[in-house]
């Protein structure tokens, strides 16, 4: 099995590390050579997955910032799947205590 075979055999809930709920919203990002505005397909306490056509490759270093409900955040994160022409999933990096405990609430998550 090639590296590239192997990451299409693992499912999304084994790539992840925590519960996402569907939420779409926008995203204004800066991270490598892409800085624009995308809009999230599923976000959760520890990542989410933005729609972009942004050149973002895999380990590349991305700043957001996000409103949910009345709370704007700027999350620092990783991007840890990239998916060519149509998105990228971004691992939060160093996420405030005071964001991730208001993710869980406001996303009802586990």
């Amino acid at each position: 099995m090639t590296e590239h075979d192997f990451g299409e055999a693992v499912s999304e809930s084994e790539r992840r590390g925590s519960d996402r709920k569907k939420l779409i919203i926008d995203v204004r990002f800066d991270g490598g050579d892409g800085t624009g505005i995308a809009n999230t397909r599923d976000i959760g306490s520890g990542g989410l997955y933005m729609t972009t056509t942004a050149d973002l490759e895999q380990g590349t270093p991305i700043m957001m910032t996000l409103t949910i409900a009345t709370r704007t955040m700027n999350i620092s994160g990783m991007v840890v799947y990239s998916d060519p022409g149509y998105g990228v999933g971004v691992r939060f990096r160093d996420l405030d205590a005071d964001d991730q405990q208001f993710l869980q609430q406001e996303l009802q998550l586990a």
